[in-house]
């Protein structure tokens, strides 16, 4: 018995080993499992449910194949695929949950969530996190033609690669007061979230006593994998999968 827990994969067209390795891990892995959990950013971008591509097709085939498997998969939204949806969740078998989200792990209440949102210092991010997150903009971007929505997501990807290299370190990083604020909201002492591609577990302190932060990694160099049993917590690797695996 296990619970996984992935997120920052970045799936692309480009990056097939990326692919290749995801794509091995759902077929093996994944399969063994209680329930996956995927916490935002599995795709380098995701510009809409009816971007129906052959990459995209075969990454839903995935998940479909494992939820009819018995295996229960949950999905929350990251800053690059905030725009998956329902039709995904209905093709998929996926259950969408909520940006942040409060789940009984063995018996350990924790609260899970992207990671993006504790970035407070980034404050010209998060302003642009709320504006498109309005649902009235959402409805409108849905429903331009492909072809433009893709020229949009460039124009904007090529803006952020910009601006990251102008910021500092310190501000893409978590802050430490809103992850303790979100542990005492929630009354918990434990929390996973992704993100920051900085895979750790942190120990902390707050009113409930001492807690743990567990940042799960990208999968830009290896996979990253969080596995979870009864007795244990285990943040993992696994390597790319090269031709002679095959």
């Amino acid at each position: 018995m296990s619970t996984l827990f992935i997120a920052d994969l970045h799936l692309s067209p480009l990056r097939p080993d990326i692919t290749d390795c995801f794509l091995h891990f759902m077929q093996t892995e994944a399969p063994q499992a209680q329930a996956l959990y995927v916490l935002g950013d599995l795709f380098e971008f995701w510009i809409g449910d009816d971007d129906d591509t052959p990459f995209n097709h075969t990454i839903k085939q995935a998940f479909s194949s494992l939820t009819k498997q018995g295996v229960k998969c949950y999905f929350i939204q990251g800053n690059r695929d905030f725009l998956l949806g329902k039709r995904f969740c209905q093709q998929t078998g996926v259950t969408l949950l909520d940006d942040v989200c409060l789940i009984d792990l063995y018996g350990i209440p924790t609260v899970i969530l992207h990671g993006d949102t504790l970035c407070t210092m980034d404050e010209n991010y998060q302003k642009f996190r709320a504006r498109v997150h309005q649902p009235w903009l959402q409805f409108l971007f849905n429903h331009i033609p492909l072809f433009i929505r893709q020229k949009i997501v460039s124009h904007v990807q090529n803006k952020a690669k910009q601006v990251k290299q102008t910021k500092q370190m310190n501000i893409m990083d978590v802050t430490p007061s809103e992850v303790i604020a979100v542990l005492e909201s929630y009354q918990v002492t434990q929390m996973i979230h992704g993100h920051t591609h900085r895979p750790l577990v942190h120990q902390l302190q707050t009113k409930q006593g001492n807690a743990t932060r567990i940042v799960l990694g990208d999968w830009y160099e290896q996979g990253s994998v969080l596995v979870c049993t009864p007795e244990s917590t285990s943040l993992q690797t696994r390597r790319f999968i090269s031709q002679s695996d095959r």
